[in-house]
């Protein structure tokens, strides 16, 4: 299973009671965060997880409300007696910009592993996430995120007991891994099933629409998404800064055919994002205007 919140949903700035948009995941006591602005650090401890276990933080661009809490987080992560490593992924520039605000962060006891990306899209595998970037269109270099959790295949007990295959060898099959006794080599193709559904989330912000989008979030069964503007009228400035309605996530959703979207990184212009939700029920129905601190927990299908 793997356990979602969305930490915040305000975008530009922090308000009273809206934190600036960020997503954190926990899975097999692996955390992963995407975004990291200013109160990130509040609106984890408002939820009751833990620093420690964050191994990852994903950014989607160098915008101050999705990075400018990351120094104090990292002493924050610190001071929770981490050791060791954390990988550090964002667009090109990563390693400027994570020394930069480092000036005030200077001493931790742990090291960084910074990964830049440049290419369309991008994938990473880290602690059991299957992490996908893709490229959206914003003002600056952004990019969204997919993360997943495969599920394997069933183990055939049967079929393993007709190979006569030693019961101490089943797990490390189950895990993928070959094994030779008594000069015979067993695969696991041998007694594992195909690969079952697993789970997938998809997370992007600060973007018009584009297909990237589309394409990465096909199928997710959370798709977390900006909208910037829940009034229809506003497409055009949503236009000009780069940004979302409300009716453009909607059709992103419905192309998608994802299983339910929040939306996030609200204007703070937009005192109630929750009045303009049934507009666009028409467009996708599965759809909730976030709430700072709204989780969920996913878990594999039967």
């Amino acid at each position: 299973m793997l356990d979602v919140c969305l930490l915040g949903t305000s975008g530009m700035l922090p308000l009273p009671g809206r934190w600036l948009t960020s997503l954190m995941t926990r899975y097999n006591g692996s955390s992963l965060l995407i975004d990291c602005g200013e109160g990130t650090q509040i609106a984890i401890k408002e939820k009751g997880w833990s620093y420690n276990p964050i191994d990852v933080i994903c950014f989607t661009h160098y915008h101050a409300d999705h990075i400018s809490g990351l120094p104090g987080l990292l002493l924050t992560i610190g001071n929770s007696d981490r050791t060791q490593p954390l990988t550090l992924i964002g667009p090109k520039g990563l390693g400027r910009m994570v020394s930069s605000l480092r000036v005030i962060a200077p001493e931790l006891p742990f090291e960084l592993n910074i990964i830049e990306m440049t290419g369309q899209q991008e994938h990473f595998s880290i602690n059991g996430y299957e992490i996908e970037a893709f490229k959206v269109n914003h003002a600056v270099t952004c990019y969204g995120y997919s993360i997943s959790i495969p599920r394997i295949g069933k183990f055939n007990v049967e079929r393993a007991k007709e190979l006569g295959i030693p019961c101490n060898a089943w797990n490390k099959l189950q895990h993928g891994s070959n094994v030779e006794i008594d000069g015979i080599t067993y695969t696991p193709d041998m007694v594992m099933g195909e690969a079952r559904k697993g789970i997938k989330v998809t997370y992007c912000t600060d973007t018009r629409p584009v297909q990237s989008i589309v394409d990465n979030a096909m199928d997710s069964d959370l798709f977390v998404c900006e909208g910037m503007y829940g009034e229809k009228e506003k497409e055009n400035k949503a236009k000009e800064y780069k940004h979302m309605t409300f009716y453009e996530a909607a059709e992103l959703a419905r192309k998608s055919k994802v299983k339910q979207m929040w939306l996030t990184h609200y204007s703070p212009s937009l005192v109630k994002p929750g009045d303009y939700i049934n507009n666009i029920k028409h467009i996708f129905e599965n759809v909730v205007a976030s709430t700072d601190g709204q989780s969920v927990t996913l878990e594999f299908e039967d």
